[in-house]
């Protein structure tokens, strides 16, 4: 495996990680979409059909998105949505619940030595900032990789410090149902396409908004340019994969940007979780799976801020986020009959998600990993599957 920066590699998943993951994701098969007694979370409007919005014209009117939300982040008011809670693959944006899960765990001074064993389990075809073995990073460094570069090696070192593999998606699957982020489901920590790995426009805003109240969070996220160890005292530098905060690729810079988290593989698509501050206000956007070009993701979820902006001051609420049950939020909770209304109403993965689908997490997965490492294989020697 050669690593570098902005070079993707690939490893084979090994059996002991392959199992654990399936042990992980086990007791998961009862994840259910967004859905409460009567109630769906956030409010109805979520999860009726077309664009919701009210009191407010002028929304952006060539929107592919199949899901998109956007809110302030102060109030958490949904202003306008579009299947916001659409259960579909997440891609590199699951990393911010990976960060509201692991990030306040160790002192960002805290130094590591990397070792192979760290990197054995780095799903074939992910991206990767260039974590090599016996290199010794800081905690730092390592969520720089995290959140400039989407890499895949530093969160998976980062999940070997706190345990490994599978006891950090059990506990990223716990931190979501505590955000009452329940059309999430978690089978890696890193949002590499998996079966059964799932989330929402609604559920991917919630994470932002949860971790922008964190310091450290909100740095690296807005963090452009970094330099990262490369061996004894030589560093490469890395840019942010962010082309609204960075203006790559032929986009400009959006104007009071703070962050949040991009992602892409072949199966999910593009998706963006964005903030931006302008006139003392905070607004809050997520865009899954646009159809067009590889910029629109960026586009979109720009003229969603820019509407929010300059039209949502007179928005009446569609909706709202709502807060982490830790935090003093009343508890959502689902029964049989309004999950399954839930999961075949507009705003799924496909026409009929239903039972099979939760159960990926358990069964499919296990047969996906305890007897799927070619299966992986598989999908890295196919190509353009990645997560960043």
């Amino acid at each position: 495996m050669q690593y570098g920066p902005g070079v993707h590699g690939s490893s084979p998943l090994s059996r002991r990680t392959a199992l654990g993951l399936a042990a992980a994701a086990i007791p998961l098969a009862a994840a259910t979409p967004a859905s409460a007694t009567g109630t769906v979370v956030g409010g109805e409007r979520l999860a009726r059909k077309g664009i919701q919005v009210s009191g407010a014209t002028g929304l952006p009117g060539k929107l592919t998105a199949a899901a998109w939300i956007v809110a302030d982040c102060g109030s958490g008011e949904v202003l306008a949505s579009f299947a916001a809670h659409r259960r579909l693959p997440p891609a590199s944006t699951l990393k911010m619940l990976f960060a509201d899960t692991v990030l306040k765990k160790f002192q960002r001074s805290e130094r590591y030595k990397v070792t192979d064993a760290d990197l054995a389990d780095i799903p074939a075809g992910s991206s990767l900032v260039g974590v090599k073995p016996g290199i010794t990073y800081t905690v730092e460094q390592l969520w720089q990789g995290v959140f400039l570069r989407s890499g895949n090696d530093a969160v998976h070192v980062l999940a070997h410090m706190n345990g490994g593999v599978a006891k950090t998606v059990a506990e990223m699957q716990a931190k979501a149902e505590d955000l009452q982020a329940l059309d999430t489901h978690v089978v890696s920590p890193d949002g590499f396409d998996h079966k059964g790995q799932l989330s929402s426009a609604y559920d991917l805003t919630l994470f932002a908004r949860h971790g922008l109240k964190n310091a450290d969070f909100r740095e690296y996220c807005h963090t452009r340019i970094a330099n990262f160890p490369a061996g004894g005292k030589k560093t490469f530098q890395i840019q942010n994969t962010d082309r609204l905060l960075t203006g790559a690729w032929g986009l400009k810079t959006y104007d009071g940007l703070i962050g949040v988290k991009n992602g892409f593989t072949s199966h999910a698509g593009n998706t963006f979780t964005g903030a931006a501050t302008r006139g003392g206000r905070t607004l809050l956007a997520t865009v899954m799976h646009p159809k067009s070009g590889y910029n629109a993701v960026y586009e979109e979820t720009a003229a969603l801020l820019d509407w929010g902006f300059t039209h949502g001051g007179s928005a009446e609420p569609v909706g709202t986020l709502v807060e982490p049950i830790s935090e003093g939020g009343a508890r959502a909770t689902p029964t049989r009959k309004t999950a399954q209304a839930a999961a075949g109403a507009p705003g799924t993965e496909s026409a009929d998600p239903s039972a099979w689908r939760l159960l990926e997490g358990a069964g499919g997965t296990v047969a996906l990993l305890a007897g799927g490492i070619w299966a992986l294989r598989r999908r890295g020697k196919s190509g353009g599957r990645h997560a960043n």
